[in-house]
């Protein structure tokens, strides 16, 4: 292992600097050049820190790859950003935004790792272009090359699992869904977006109805919500079920447009849970009960994955699910 006297000969600083840096001294003031020479002299050197305390700074980019012109939806990845650049300042990342891939792998030397977020597909050649370039980087909110890249997640396993074990709850027998379509991995295009898929698995174990009842298709906007919800009533008009989930409170808002245009009470005629709790899930007619994704949450473990993929030059790659919760409002309430 590395001596602190290797590290100082290393990088031309003092022993005592060295030291009281790699022991996180909190009374010691340096440039953010010296801090990362040091640390990066250290690392090469395969020095073992004995604390935590300190924090190792690094140069990331941001890949924002979301181009959707639907205000609610663009909202979400907006604020997501937000709260990523917050983070990633805590640890004394800094950070720079792209809405470009090849913008991103051109300027890729400047930086060592990126986070992505947005659902626009990435093709399995630009993946490949982007490890080369640039190997340690967390994908947020979803999973596209899982051999290639880190990713975090909500786990929307469980929570449809959940959803669909509060309608059962309530003793419900016949619950629909609405969502739109995706794919599994960027590379591979499914039929289903995941959260209909599990919806299926998951009404079937709890011997709940949902035949003819799930409507997935088109784009996660607010103006294919309502045509969905258009369609689901004019299909089932006088046998409502007893419940519908909804994929995203952005689909949730155009489904409670049609269901209000026509008359169609909620939840008295039928109840909605969505996934998401955007603030816009506080304010609908009725508000909506949604399943709240905490976008902190994602963030700091974006942030701490990639920092350890970094700074460790780790290989293996990691995929953290997080849980969500349920924030009961009016559309939908849950049996005591």
């Amino acid at each position: 292992m590395a001596t602190i006297k290797e590290i100082a000969q290393r990088t031309g600083f003092s022993q005592a600097t060295v030291s009281r840096l790699l022991n996180g001294d909190p009374t010691l003031s340096v440039r953010e050049g010296t801090r990362r020479k040091i640390i990066q002299a250290s690392e090469d050197l395969g020095y073992s820190m004995q604390t935590k305390r300190i924090v190792v700074p690094h140069k990331v980019a941001l890949l924002d790859n979301e181009e959707s012109e639907e205000a609610l939806r663009d909202s979400y990845y907006t604020d997501l950003r937000s709260t990523l650049e917050r983070n990633a300042e805590q640890q004394r990342m800094e950070m720079t935004v792209f809405h470009d891939l090849d913008d991103m792998i051109a300027c890729s030397s400047k930086f060592d790792g990126f986070m992505a977020i947005g659902a626009d597909r990435i093709s399995e050649k630009d993946l490949g272009r982007l490890h080369e370039a640039m190997p340690y980087g967390v994908f947020i909110d979803v999973n596209p090359a899982p051999n290639l890249f880190d990713s975090v997640q909500p786990d929307l396993q469980q929570t449809i699992h959940d959803a669909v074990a509060a309608c059962a709850a309530k003793g419900m027998k016949r619950v629909g869904f609405i969502g739109g379509k995706g794919c599994l991995m960027n590379f591979y295009e499914v039929d289903e977006e995941n959260r209909c898929t599990y919806f299926r698995r998951e009404t079937r174990r709890f011997g709940i109805q949902s035949d003819g009842l799930v409507y997935s298709d088109g784009l996660f906007t607010v103006s294919n919500g309502r045509a969905l919800g258009e369609r689901f009533v004019h299909d089932h008009n006088g046998v409502l079920p007893d419940a519908v989930i909804v994929a995203s409170d952005v689909i949730a808002v155009g489904v409670l447009q049609a269901f209000n245009a026509v008359g169609v009470l909620v939840p008295r005629d039928i109840s909605v849970i969505s996934i998401n709790n955007q603030t816009i899930s506080q304010l609908t007619s009725p508000p909506l009960s949604t399943f709240s994704i905490d976008q902190n949450e994602l963030a700091r473990v974006a942030t701490l994955a990639l920092g350890d993929a970094i700074s460790g030059k780790r290989t293996i790659r990691q995929h953290a699910y997080l849980s969500t919760s349920l924030v009961a409002r009016d559309s939908f309430v849950p049996a005591k």
